[in-house]
């Protein structure tokens, strides 16, 4: 627990914070990265903005006093918005609310409309008005992805006159690179620079485009992202998305730091949304699980058999082509069954469907996203799979480690950080990693679980050796207090 005097003062702004808003693994971790910082005795100021959805959860939100009406010009647009504050639900941590119902109240968190350049900028610039009101000078601005990638540069030039920032540095985590928050240059007044313009990537302004994530990770002062083989890929052409030249000129401030995992929400021993608890002693309740996942989603209720799970986004970067390519054929010639959850792309929307319907009893999709549901599978599925083209970190795949579901997934990103090859002649590892993205890699590691399968003592082996690996934030959220602490030494 820190002292007053080595206590780190925090400013985290996210577009996301569990369960206030959520799309993907950033809303987990802002906000178990914040109440780990808040729970060690930080000072931690988390800003997000106030959703539609926000309104649905019943919280206790009040004013902030004399932030009520607070009045802004970006561009031509006047922009008024208020700071409300609540607590996140579960802890203790202060969580600040951005109120602007013209811009956030909408029926989902992201949009295709035309201001939605201006909402995040709003965000961004709210959130050092919002210390400069209260007086707080913050260590650190923890930005999280190009919503809030604006800070750092805003920092260096706009709000440099402020002695209040003078110690403070910034740090950017970037959760996926593939979204990089691309704008057309017309927007340029809305970001009210002033004669701080010609500090933006000059020629991307020539070719008409603004890049909130590039201009980031041009003045952020150190780059995170969310595991250290990420961290390693985004430096090549294949994983960089047009940023690997510029992030290897910044590799000296560039860390990868494990996204860690809310045990308190994710742990079959103590999980009340699952029908049975379990623990690595007494795995009688994983039996049960699995029964009651089997009916839930109306597969054949057999013990025996094989269940493979998948929670996931149905995107391109989640491998489903693979999934395409393989697992139909797979179950002609296999005895399993295999559990899906997800929503996305209406094209694998699709499969999943033909494929419960070509394989009654053995095949099951639920369509659209149940946290329950993504409880349920973790506990009752034998394996879970994540064959993705590309992971900066993946939460799933160290769910399901604790739950003892063995997870089969590619050699990329954080899933290659978290598990290990299992080796049937040592009793060693914790998963099956494949390497190319290919049909022919899943199917290896696909007919290879099956076979470890087969094994009984072997697969609980492997099984007992994922339940014993620790990702908590106790271990994850050191990692970031480490690097604040060395940024507030640079000060």
């Amino acid at each position: 627990m820190s002292t007053p005097d080595t206590r780190l003062k925090v400013c985290l702004a996210s577009s996301e914070l569990a369960p206030l808003a959520k799309t993907g693994g950033l809303a987990d971790v802002s906000a178990a990265l914040s109440a780990y910082l808040h729970d060690s005795g930080h000072d931690v100021r988390v800003l997000l903005p106030r959703y539609r959805q926000v309104e649905s959860l019943g919280l206790d939100i009040e004013p902030v006093p004399g932030m009520a009406n607070i009045g802004m010009r970006l561009g031509h647009d006047e922009i008024h918005y208020g700071i409300d504050r609540t607590v996140l639900p579960g802890t203790t941590l202060p969580v600040y609310l951005l109120r602007c119902p013209a811009l956030f109240d909408r029926d989902t968190i992201y949009t295709d409309d035309h201001d939605e350049d201006l909402r995040y900028v709003l965000l961004s610039r709210a959130a050092i008005d919002m210390c400069q009101r209260m007086g707080f000078a913050p260590d650190i601005f923890s930005c999280h992805d190009w919503q809030t990638a604006l800070i750092p540069l805003y920092l260096k030039t706009v709000f440099s006159w402020d002695q209040l920032f003078a110690r403070t540095r910034s740090v950017l985590t970037i959760h996926n690179i593939g979204y990089q928050g691309m704008f057309p240059s017309w927007i340029l007044d809305r970001l009210e620079l002033g004669d701080a313009r010609h500090h933006l990537h000059q020629d991307d302004l020539k070719d008409g485009v603004i890049n909130f994530l590039k201009t980031g990770v041009m003045y952020a002062d150190a780059i995170t992202t969310v595991s250290p083989t990420y961290a390693r890929e985004i430096l090549g052409d294949d994983f960089g998305m047009g940023l690997n030249h510029l992030l290897r000129d910044r590799a000296g401030s560039l860390f990868g730091i494990l996204n860690g995992v809310d045990y308190a929400e994710w742990n079959p021993e103590t999980d009340t949304r699952i029908p049975v608890n379990y623990t690595p002693e007494d795995m009688r309740g994983k039996s049960t699980c699995k029964t009651r996942l089997m009916e839930e989603m109306g597969l054949d209720v057999d013990a025996g058999r094989p269940l493979v799970g998948i929670v996931s986004r149905l995107v391109g970067q989640k491998g489903i082509e693979l999934v395409e390519q393989v697992v139909p054929a797979m179950l002609e010639q296999r005895d399993f069954a295999i559990a899906v959850l997800g929503s996305g792309e209406r094209r694998y929307e699709d499969f999943f469907n033909w494929l419960k319907d070509r394989f009654p009893g053995r095949a099951s999709y639920y369509q659209g996203f149940s946290n329950e549901l993504a409880h349920w599978i973790e506990a009752g599925a034998d394996m879970f799979l994540m064959p993705s083209l590309y992971e900066p970190c993946g939460l799933n795949q160290m769910y399901s480690l604790k739950y003892g579901t063995v997870p089969i997934v590619r050699e990329t990103g954080g899933l290659a950080d978290s598990v290990q090859q299992a080796d049937p002649s040592t009793g060693r590892g914790t998963g099956i990693l494949f390497r190319d993205y290919n049909a022919e890699g899943l199917y290896w590691a696909l007919d290879r679980a099956l076979q470890l399968y087969g094994n009984a003592a072997l697969w609980q082996t492997i099984v007992a050796n994922g339940m014993r690996q620790d990702f908590s934030w106790d271990t994850q959220g050191a990692r970031y207090v480490e690097l604040f602490e060395a940024l507030r030494q640079t000060a």
